[in-house]
């Protein structure tokens, strides 16, 4: 399958992180918060104007904005 960026993925969906794009500090602390190669995230829902959206990783929700999620590459699970 395909790889997609975070933000492709709608409420509900899960995927498989297998990249993490950019580098600097955005890079390092999308790692620190759990973001990384291999692990597991879902889709929790959309706020009302579509930014951010709420993701859950490793058991905790994260919000994030579009722009942030499109640096992380997915898998798309089913």
């Amino acid at each position: 399958m395909a790889e997609l960026k975070l933000d492709d993925l709608r409420t509900g969906e899960k995927g498989k992180i297998v990249k993490i794009l950019g580098n600097g500090s955005f890079r390092i602390r999308l790692m620190e918060l759990g973001f990384v190669p291999g692990a597991e995230v879902k889709v929790v829902r959309y706020a009302p104007l579509k930014d951010p959206v709420e993701y859950e990783i490793k058991g905790y929700h994260i919000t994030l904005r579009h722009e942030e999620a499109a640096q992380i590459l997915v898998k798309k699970l089913d």
